[in-house]
């Protein structure tokens, strides 16, 4: 019986970690590698004319906290984007995207880290920065 027991004790000690950690995001030793939330300082530039979106315009967003799953939204709608290091993304912006001249609002989206139902969600969306098309 004592080597049933002794074997059983790491399994606690794992279950105890569990209902302990839950919902503590990062802190929670099961959930591997936490996602921070993207953050996004700049766009290559801040404005463009609708002439360049109707020809496929390639715009790099600056941040930080960028990794290989990050995605940029523009409006809304999530764009095929390639991660250039954890500091730049970028993306082609094209009249599928934005229809007509006006503001689009840009943001970067990562998407929360594995083991979600043991509170490892983290991840997030960065704030909206402006893209004027005229």
């Amino acid at each position: 019986m004592k080597q049933i027991s002794a074997s059983l004790r790491p399994l606690s000690v794992l279950l105890l970690a569990v209902f302990l950690f839950q919902g503590c995001k990062s802190l929670n030793p099961l959930c591997g590698s936490a996602r921070p939330s993207p953050s996004i300082a700049s766009l290559s530039v801040q404005s463009i004319t609708f002439a360049q979106v109707q020809q496929g315009f390639l715009l790099t967003v600056n941040g930080s906290h960028l990794v290989a799953s990050s995605v940029v939204v523009i409006n809304g709608t999530k764009l095929p984007t390639q991660v250039l290091s954890d500091q730049q993304v970028q993306v082609t912006i094209t009249t599928a995207v934005i229809s007509a001249p006006g503001a689009a609002n840009v943001e970067v989206t990562t998407p929360g880290g594995n083991s979600s139902d043991l509170g490892c969600t983290s991840g997030g969306t960065s704030q909206s920065l402006v893209l004027t098309v005229t």
